[in-house]
């Protein structure tokens, strides 16, 4: 004769009977939390993809050599940084930084800066001294700006 098993057919029905009005998934483990902080999940994030350019024409460089540098100084005491120092000096939009002033005297007189100081007057504009390199002398670019 077979091996009889534990549980009779009747009660094998009864469970499943309990199982399918209850659910299977009532006991759901927690996931145990180790940080006190909530982190979002890194999510897929894609790049922009716009129907229609939202600027028709993109607009023109709002710091060209021309803005930035108004005009250079020729008071007594540029002059003698000018004939001393090998220094222009020029007053200068109070938005340039020492970057665009030294690009803005490369391309306006083709000499190379040294380094450039800045400060602001009390009237408001910013003053710009422009130290040359030693290649060039700082004299010859003001007989060609028209300072001398």
């Amino acid at each position: 004769m077979a091996p009889k098993s534990k549980t009779s057919p009747k009660d094998k029905a009864l469970a499943a009977k309990k199982a399918a009005l209850k659910g299977v998934h009532s006991k759901s483990v927690r996931k145990v939390r180790t940080s006190t902080h909530f982190h979002l999940p890194k999510t897929l994030r894609l790049a922009r993809k716009p129907k229609y350019a939202r600027k028709s024409v993109p607009h023109l460089p709002r710091m060209d050599q021309y803005r930035v540098i108004r005009s250079p100084l020729n008071t007594e005491s540029a002059m003698k940084k000018i004939e001393e120092c090998n220094t222009l000096t020029f007053i200068v939009d109070l938005k340039a930084n020492k970057n665009q002033i030294k690009d803005a005297v490369k391309r306006l007189y083709d000499v190379e800066a040294l380094k450039v100081n800045t400060l602001i007057r009390p009237t408001g504009e910013k003053k710009a001294y422009v130290r040359l390199t030693a290649d060039v002398d700082a004299l010859d670019v003001a007989n060609k700006i028209g300072l001398i």
